[in-house]
């Protein structure tokens, strides 16, 4: 089965509305539950599927996520297996960027073509979900489709800011329309099943998962739609009269991480009792690098449905609703409530700990006294002493040079360090 199916993850635009974690990042990287990164999540969906040849899309700071899937994703020297970087690259026949999914995918078929594939899957590199995509190919064929998009349903306030669709009872896709505006949606009604119905989720999402039959893909992006640029805007509605395009509804758990609070949210519902996304699944692991660290070490704490990663050295008074990443260092007396530490890359050493007193400078982590509420803290961050970030509705949005606050969130940015009695 996986040998009939090629995968290209795609990495996102700028990532702007996830600034400022997208800041010297590409959106795909972006360090999640403590200790994956986001691109994880669907090379982690297709090798869980059978399908264990991958490309990664990408065009905005790809550093760290090259390196990160460098060093992650090593398959046997015996088996056909691979995740490839395709990084955005000017050629004489194309000078531009990728200038959307469409397109970005178009650039990158001279590096499809060699590869023998039936269906060639697309997925979005910044999304949390888990999804046995075999069943969607099954389904595919079941159906003779051309072009299967996946679809969940979702209520009004979500509606909006997808591509709906309506489809009939053979579950082909009639009508498209994307984001549409609140007044439009009456008309974008379909019966979604009696149990989601009951919560409000009325209307059919794309997912932006799509499966496209290889050979159609090649002819519509080299020269049906050569000037198309982007799958839910153009390509999309124009080939559901022309093409048999199949909706396969998906009723787990999806969420689009498409900006600060959506990110904040996902992190956060990991600590739940049982949380929608379940990393605790023998058959559905999330893969990722594999650090060879120390367990974490806890001292004098309170948890409370809390996620904590390898590595990590916690002395706080209290620690609850939060995700600590890995190597996190937490000093005495401290309390954190609902906040995502995304951890350090490293340990300092002794030396480095005295050297960094002696001069003033807050050792990596979080220091002793303070008060965090509300906060993601990147990567590699200094927190000195007494230090209070209380961050909700109160806070105006704002771009500091040490932290943002977007939607209530404080972000403490990637190595930043923030003196002792700083107040937020």
């Amino acid at each position: 089965m996986s040998k009939s199916t090629l995968a290209v993850i795609l990495g996102g635009g700028a990532g702007s509305r996830l600034y400022p974690l997208t800041a010297s990042r590409s959106k795909p990287a972006v360090p999640i539950a403590g200790k994956y990164r986001l691109v994880d999540i669907p090379i982690s969906n297709c090798i869980n599927s059978s399908i264990n040849r991958m490309f990664v899309l990408t065009q905005f700071n790809s550093a760290s996520l090259n390196r990160h899937i460098k060093n992650t994703y090593h398959f046997s020297a015996f088996s056909s297996a691979f995740v490839d970087i395709l990084a955005a690259e000017q050629t004489p026949d194309n000078p531009t960027w990728f200038q959307g999914t469409a397109d970005a995918v178009r650039q990158s078929l001279r590096h499809l073509a060699p590869f023998e594939s039936e269906y060639i899957l697309i997925l979005s590199g910044d999304q949390l979900y888990q999804m046995d995509f075999q069943k969607m190919i099954e389904n595919h064929q079941k159906k003779g489709a051309d072009i299967s998009i996946a679809t969940i349903p979702v209520g009004d306030r979500e509606a909006p800011e997808f591509g709906i669709l309506k489809s009939n009872e053979g579950g082909y896709i009639t009508s498209f329309i994307e984001k549409p505006k609140k007044e439009l949606l009456p008309d974008w009604v379909s019966d979604t099943g009696d149990e989601m119905k009951s919560t409000g989720r009325n209307y059919l999402a794309s997912m932006g998962i799509y499966i496209f039959n290889r050979k159609l893909l090649f002819d519509l992006l080299e020269t049906e739609k050569k000037d198309a640029t982007d799958f839910g805007k153009e390509i999309i509605p124009d080939s559901i009269d022309k093409y048999k395009v199949v909706s396969y509804q998906y009723d787990g758990y999806w969420t689009d991480i498409g900006n600060i609070y959506s990110f904040f949210e996902a992190n956060l519902g990991l600590t739940n009792d049982i949380p929608d996304f379940n990393l605790f699944d023998n058959s559905k692991a999330i893969y990722t690098r594999a650090r060879m660290l120390p367990p974490a070490k806890i001292s004098g704490t309170t948890l409370e449905k809390t996620v904590i990663a390898e590595g990590c050295i916690i002395n706080a008074s209290r620690v609850e609703n939060s995700v600590v990443g890995i190597r996190a260092r937490i000093g005495d007396g401290t309390t954190v409530v609902s906040c995502y530490l995304m951890g350090n890359d490293y340990f300092e050493t002794i030396a480095e700990i005295e050297y960094a007193k002696a001069h003033g400078i807050p050792n990596l982590g979080i220091g002793s006294r303070c008060y965090i509420r509300n906060a993601i803290i990147d990567k590699n961050v200094r927190i000195g002493d007494d230090v209070r970030i209380n961050g909700g509705p109160q806070l105006q949005n704002t771009d500091h040079a040490l932290y943002a606050i977007k939607d209530g969130i404080v972000v403490i940015k990637k190595g930043a360090v923030i003196p002792n009695g700083f107040v937020i």
